[in-house]
């Protein structure tokens, strides 16, 4: 990792890139101090020390602390993550959509354009929503039409600001801009969270005692990112046979190839879907104004919070876990199906005049890649699932109430790999080109 950076920074056009990113970095996070004006800065601050839930826990984690000090990028970059997820879904869903995906790079634009459409909109639903359902309980200084305006523009356009500068660390950076920013935002709540640990498990112990906690610390949190490295790069790689074909006077093809098919295919999105769905209940009843009490519906709203599960004093409560699970499994199958077709690549290989050794083309290539995926996908959810329950566990067992999890832990060494895999691609090109100059 560092020797990459290390040969990186001696390219000047890669250097830029680094720098630029560094950059919008900084902005990030000194936007994320700023203050929207007419707002109760501690009111989130004491509403979370009066919840016995996590319903905003995640959404917080995302945002880098900036929803629980009302900064100006409190949405986070969390509307853009939810537009794109709709768009691929509406482009399975709409034809129309689906040929702008065909119509490469102009067909590309045109969707990214309505994508950026849909996070202003999904943002000043998302501010509304926060200012009217917050803005009578304590939030707002002055609960003024004038006010809320102010709070609702402020919350929207930070969330258009922040897209903005994902997409140009996209474009003159290195990296997935919107990727690089959930980064920033997940990293910054770390060392609050190292902080809490040494306090609540290494201040006043003695030295051995102090010295064990540590080291189960340290153990469970390197566990977990070496088996995210091994599930982000896991791949089976399905070997593809190209016929040869007679141009000219000359035989052309004949050369081997294969399709690599990632066992994490879906990525962070069946954890990100699944804690979404499981944290709405608590968010809705938190917008109304209503805690859930100590009746039935109290105790299925504490029974989806991931706070609750694994408590050995109240074990009923972790069959939220087990829902927890199956909703992940369901979604790593559901993404996986509307982003990867076996059918439409079996079409394309057979009018390429490729094929799979042993399978014939068409249908049964089809049905091979769809038995390979299934298994996969599976190996993928499985691995996702072992990830996240790892710092849940700990988390129930000892108490650890930390911002930072399985999910967490996935984006950040996902993110550092691409990033790193696309800077000694570029490092690679820019040799190559060299060696032709030369």
């Amino acid at each position: 990792m560092f020797k990459t950076l290390q040969n990186a920074f001696k390219i000047k056009d890669i250097r830029q890139k680094v720098i630029f990113t560094f950059l919008m970095m900084v902005v990030v996070r000194l936007g994320s101090q700023l203050p929207v004006p007419g707002v109760d800065r501690t009111y989130f601050a004491r509403w979370f020390a009066s919840q016995s839930g996590d319903a905003f826990n995640f959404f917080d984690a995302f945002t880098g602390g900036s929803f629980t000090s009302m900064s100006l990028f409190a949405l986070g970059i969390t509307p853009y993550i939810t537009s794109s997820i709709i768009m691929q879904l509406l482009t399975i869903a709409i034809p129309k959509l689906e040929e702008m995906q065909k119509d490469g790079e102009d067909g590309r634009k045109k969707i990214q354009k309505i994508t950026r459409y849909v996070t202003v909109a999904l943002a000043l639903i998302e501010s509304i929503a926060m200012t009217i359902g917050f803005g009578g309980q304590g939030l707002l200084q002055d609960a003024t039409w004038y006010n809320m305006v102010v709070v609702v523009m402020a919350l929207t356009a930070g969330s258009a600001f922040l897209m903005w500068v994902g997409e140009r660390i996209t474009e003159k950076g290195v990296g997935n801009g919107i990727s690089i920013v959930l980064l920033i935002n997940i990293v910054s709540r770390i060392p609050d969270d190292f902080t809490l640990l040494y306090q609540q498990f290494m201040q006043g112990k003695n030295v051995p005692m102090a010295l064990l906690a540590a080291v189960v610390i340290v153990a469970v949190i390197l566990v977990t990112v070496v088996f995210v490295i091994v599930l982000q790069d896991g791949e089976r790689r399905i070997p593809v046979q190209y016929s040869k074909k007679t141009q000219g006077r000359k035989m052309v093809g004949g050369q081997s190839t294969h399709i690599p098919l990632r066992v994490n295919t879906a990525g962070v999105i069946p954890v990100i879907f699944a804690s979404s769905l499981m944290s709405f209940p608590g968010v809705i009843v938190a917008l109304l104004g209503k805690t859930g009490g100590t009746g039935l519906g109290g105790k299925i709203l504490r029974g989806l919070s991931s706070s609750s599960w694994c408590d050995p004093q109240q074990p009923v409560y972790s069959l939220g876990l087990l829902l927890y699970v199956l909703l992940v499994v369901f979604f790593a199958y559901f993404y996986t199906s509307i982003t990867f077709n076996p059918l439409e690549i079996a079409n394309n290989m057979k009018k390429q005049g490729g094929f799979i050794p042993g399978i014939r083309p068409g249908k049964p290539t089809s049905e091979y890649l769809t038995k390979i995926l299934n298994y996969i996908v599976f190996i993928g959810a499985v691995g996702l699932i072992i990830v996240c329950v790892i710092p849940i566990v700990f988390n129930g067992l000892f108490g650890a109430n930390v911002s930072f999890g399985g999910t967490s832990l996935i984006i950040i060494v996902g993110v550092v790999l691409e990033t790193l895999k696309q800077i000694e691609s570029q490092m690679a090109v820019r040799y190559y080109k060299g060696f032709l100059n030369d």
